[in-house]
């Protein structure tokens, strides 16, 4: 990621503003601080991770020298154009030790004159001015040199990975990755009190649940000193939880598709026995020995091969002009649940991808993904979506098109079914698919030919492949 441009220096002291890191992103849920008032950072060294409305990203500093206040706290969310941090690059007046440096540090919180150069984002465009506030000024002490008035720090999660360049593991801070920090600050676990079990210090997840625990194991005395609740009073035994960040985006999302798209969703049982054996094999080829071969990448595969055939099916509707834009590129979208909530990543331009290459994208794309550290450029552009509901043991379902694109799949769970084969009643292995599509775009005819295609390319992808090309 690029740095970040803040605005300039008063008296040696930069004020670095949120930016927008997504596509016209308008705020942030701050989640780590990596230092610390006093620290000191390097140009590029990354000095928190915020959570916008696509995904968590961390932010490098635009600046090298002491991190003079941190103006948000973890927890909070930011509007894009705030100062969330002030750093010192000891070049200013007593290097920023006086009244009067401490004075003009505030003086980048206050809106820009019109002859300043504003802030320009890292992606994407728009700036959003959000008010902030002034701290209190620093008191002399009684030998004159000016100290900050002592104030009390709130409570930090853990940094990133040991080899962060931020050097938290130096400080003594608790060692995590971002989905272990989210997943103790939902479960209220403090992880300066988990003991880690993972290489080299890692705290793991079972470490955090671990240390939960007890938590939530509440004694029955405890239970019984409680009062009862008022008759018809439920509030005691229900718990909420804010919706925000990638969460809140995809449930916006969700409903906008529901209700702008026409969705129209088909279902086709096929046996997929010939795509399972063609996995075996696959396994034992030695181009696809550093890459997972699994049923879901033959489904990608035969959903490109009817793309190929029904170029309509990747498209996407132009309300605007009021035209069907067709799309001669396949960003393929996978659909992946996190800790974070569901997210999309797509893989970019997959149509040209051979086999191989197609593999090692889809485990870079859920690796990514489970680590909690897809982009928005990861999510971005897609035109078509897979989503694997069989890996929850679900035959089937109606998948919800994401907004801009025509059709998503779902592929279901594969069974062991009694099934007539070559005339005959077997046991073979069986799937459902399910596709939905914008009926603007697609109609019922095209829509079942697509569906067939897939299904016929499972049931027999080497004599497809050899057909279709």
């Amino acid at each position: 990621m690029a740095i970040q441009k803040s605005d300039p220096a008063v008296d040696g002291v930069h004020a670095f503003k949120l930016p927008d890191v997504g596509e016209g992103l308008v705020e942030a849920e701050l989640l780590t601080w990596y230092v610390a008032p006093g620290d000191e950072v390097t140009v590029n060294q990354m000095i928190c991770e915020i959570e916008t409305a696509k995904a968590a990203v961390e932010l490098p500093s635009p600046h090298a020298g002491t991190v003079k206040e941190l103006k948000a706290q973890e927890g909070e969310t930011v509007e894009v154009g705030t100062v969330i941090i002030t750093i010192d690059d000891g070049t200013g007046s007593g290097g920023g030790a006086s009244d009067g440096g401490t004075a003009t540090a505030a003086e980048p919180e206050t809106p820009a004159d019109d002859g300043e150069e504003k802030e320009k984002p890292l992606v994407g465009y728009g700036e959003k001015a959000a008010p902030t506030q002034r701290r209190a000024r620093r008191r002399p002490t009684p030998s004159g040199a000016a100290q900050p008035t002592p104030a009390p720090e709130p409570a930090r999660p853990a940094p990133a990975e040991p080899a962060s360049p931020n050097g938290a593991a130096a400080q003594g801070r608790p060692l995590a990755k971002p989905p272990v920090r989210k997943l103790a600050k939902d479960l209220g676990v403090e992880l300066a009190s988990v003991t880690p079990t993972g290489a080299d210090g890692i705290i793991t997840r079972s470490d955090v649940r671990s240390a939960a625990e007890p938590a939530t194991a509440a004694p029955e005395t405890a239970a019984a000193a409680q009062p009862a609740p008022a008759a018809g009073d439920q509030s005691a035994r229900e718990r909420r939880v804010p919706v925000k960040g990638v969460r809140k985006h995809t449930a916006a999302a969700m409903v906008n598709s529901a209700f702008t798209a026409p969705h129209v969703t088909e279902f086709l049982q096929i046996d997929i026995t010939g795509t399972m054996n063609a996995v075996k094999r696959l396994r034992e080829r030695p181009d696809f020995a550093d890459v997972k071969v699994s049923p879901l990448l033959l489904v990608a595969k035969a959903l490109l091969m009817a793309v190929r055939r029904h170029p309509e099916v990747n498209s996407s509707w132009d309300e605007e002009n009021q035209e069907i834009v067709l799309k001669d590129y396949v960003n393929l979208g996978i659909a992946a649940a996190t800790d974070r909530g569901l997210v999309v990543p797509n893989i970019k331009d997959a149509h040209a991808q051979a086999l191989p290459e197609l593999a090692a994208s889809l485990k870079g794309l859920t690796d990514t993904a489970r680590e909690g550290r897809t982009s928005p450029a990861d999510m971005s552009g897609g035109t078509i979506t897979i989503t694997n509901v069989g890996v929850f043991g679900v035959d089937a379902g109606t998948p919800i098109i994401n907004p801009g694109e025509a059709a998503i799949l779902a592929f279901g769970q594969i069974r062991d079914m009694p099934w007539v084969h070559e005339g005959e009643l077997a046991v073979r292995k069986v799937t459902t698919l399910a596709l939905s599509f914008d009926h603007r775009l697609v109609d019922g005819e095209l829509g079942s030919k697509v569906l067939r295609d897939i299904g016929t390319a499972l049931e027999d992808p080497e004599l497809t492949a050899l057909a279709w090309g």
